[in-house]
């Protein structure tokens, strides 16, 4: 029934959008190494032993500031990586959980920069069961200012949501236009949470830190408790509001959060097939978004936003277009560097491709990383080592891009730590190919309406 419900979801994807490396179709999965002439391997570090290496991670873009965080999943740590030379990333800091022994979960799963001030901080987002230490334990946040001494490194708080057991499985950073630091998290429950970054790192009165939620509008129930998934949240330009498009079970939604105290719907992705709706990135200027589901041999999804933005009442249930490595498996998280879109794709490692054409995404590159065994992806429990017998869930985890020179890092599931570079690509600063200057890079130090302002010169990394 699962397969069907994804086979007849696909069927309502235009045929001739697919988009795909015409080689990889007929590359038997046990040879899927090394990578394209465009890519090229700047590092590799295995940051952890064992089968499972790391899930998300994060990098800084300040000049001055060469740090790649990386969280270490059910490792439960938090490592930080200099890679002042890119060739020769150097570990200079690491944090693990007290008394791992006792814990259980998924644990260190996503983690993000920010700014107040001249301080610099990092937000781990964790997870832990029901009947474990620590259930109620969202994410912890550091003053990460003093690196690369790691003895400067302090934790500053812990973020606990009793409400709903079970931590914060993604978490999103952002500079808003009316000055404050947000910080957007998913919790176990039918909706998305906002705190204050400002309140949590000066007062212990957790009372005062959190200031929103954004409601899941098409709760699936069925799997879960019905909440979201991951999000972005970016300015517009155009109509000059904070939005929040969020990826939920049951589909997507476009929020405005101008005022996230009370957040207004605008408009909704629903249909067959997004009951696991995984992630949602658009252009920076609203117009195009990339979409993901966790469901086998689902592809990445192409949308024209544009009649969603227009009319608030609109549901958007099909995709112009859609990219995938391989049929076989499935894409991960994503960022998107209009026109590139770089990809964590799992078993099938770094890919970016582009939408010049957005109705006939164009593989541009690629590098496997996995290494993996097909299908031997993450499941089954604790006690056997998450250790799944049918699923790609395995290999590329987390990407992302440093604007100003265009370095690309990756997590993988299986083998750590990946930096590489493409051919062309050299920075991005979205004036420089005719859109707002947005991404999931925050402007801390002038906001969001000053970065979409931002262009000419040099390439403007916040």
């Amino acid at each position: 029934m699962y397969r069907l419900l994804v086979a007849l979801a696909l069927v309502s994807l235009p045929a001739a959008a697919w988009a795909q490396d015409p080689g990889m179709a007929v590359r038997p999965f046990d040879q899927k190494h090394g990578g394209s002439k465009s890519v090229h391997l700047l590092a590799h570090v295995v940051n952890h032993p064992g089968p499972w290496k790391a899930a998300d991670m994060e990098m800084e873009q300040d000049p001055g500031r060469p740090y790649v965080y990386v969280s270490g999943f059910v490792n439960f740590t938090t490592q930080v990586y200099d890679v002042r030379v890119p060739t020769r990333p150097k570990k200079v800091f690491e944090w693990t959980i007290e008394n791992p022994e006792l814990h259980r979960g998924i644990g260190a799963m996503d983690g993000k920069y920010f700014k107040l001030g001249q301080k610099y901080y990092y937000v781990q987002s964790l997870q832990f069961m029901q009947g474990s230490p620590d259930a109620d334990l969202g994410a912890v946040v550091f003053d990460v200012t003093g690196l690369p001494d790691s003895s400067k490194v302090k934790e500053v708080r812990r973020i606990r949501y009793p409400q709903a057991p079970g931590g914060f499985h993604n978490i999103f950073a952002y500079k808003h236009s009316d000055g404050r630091v947000l910080l957007f998290v998913t919790v176990n429950d039918t909706k998305a949470l906002v705190y204050d970054m400002a309140k949590v790192v000066s007062s212990p009165d957790s009372t005062t830190w959190l200031v929103g939620s954004v409601p899941n509008p098409t709760p699936f129930k069925q799997i879960g408790a019905g909440g979201y998934h991951d999000f972005y949240v970016a300015w517009d330009p155009a109509t000059k509001q904070d939005k929040f498009y969020g990826a939920g079970l049951g589909g997507y939604s476009v929020w405005d959060v101008t005022h996230p105290e009370t957040p207004k719907e605008m408009f909704t992705l629903t249909g067959l097939g997004f009951d696991i709706a995984h992630t949602f990135t658009p252009s920076p200027d609203g117009r195009w978004a990339v979409t993901m589901t966790e469901y086998e041999y689902t592809p990445l999804r192409i949308w024209d936003l544009g009649p969603g933005q227009r009319d608030s009442t609109k549901n958007l249930d099909l995709a112009i277009s859609a990219w995938t490595a391989d049929w076989r498996d499935l894409s991960h998280n994503h960022e998107v560097r209009w026109p590139y879109v770089f990809v964590a794709a799992y078993e099938d490692g770094f890919q970016v491709f582009d939408l010049k054409d957005p109705k006939n995404p164009k593989t541009d590159g690629w590098y496997y990383t996995c290494g993996c065994k097909h299908g031997m992806g993450f499941g089954g429990t604790p006690d056997n080592g998450w250790q799944g017998s049918n699923s790609v869930e395995q290999g590329a985890f987390g990407i992302d891009i440093r604007n100003r020179d265009g370095l690309i890092a990756m997590s993988d599931m299986r083998s750590g730590l990946w930096l590489f570079r493409l051919d062309g690509f050299h920075g991005w600063n979205g004036k420089e190919v005719g859109m707002p200057n947005i991404s999931s890079v925050q402007d801390y130090d002038h906001g969001p309406v000053a970065a979409a302002g931002m262009g000419g010169g040099a390439r403007a990394g916040r």
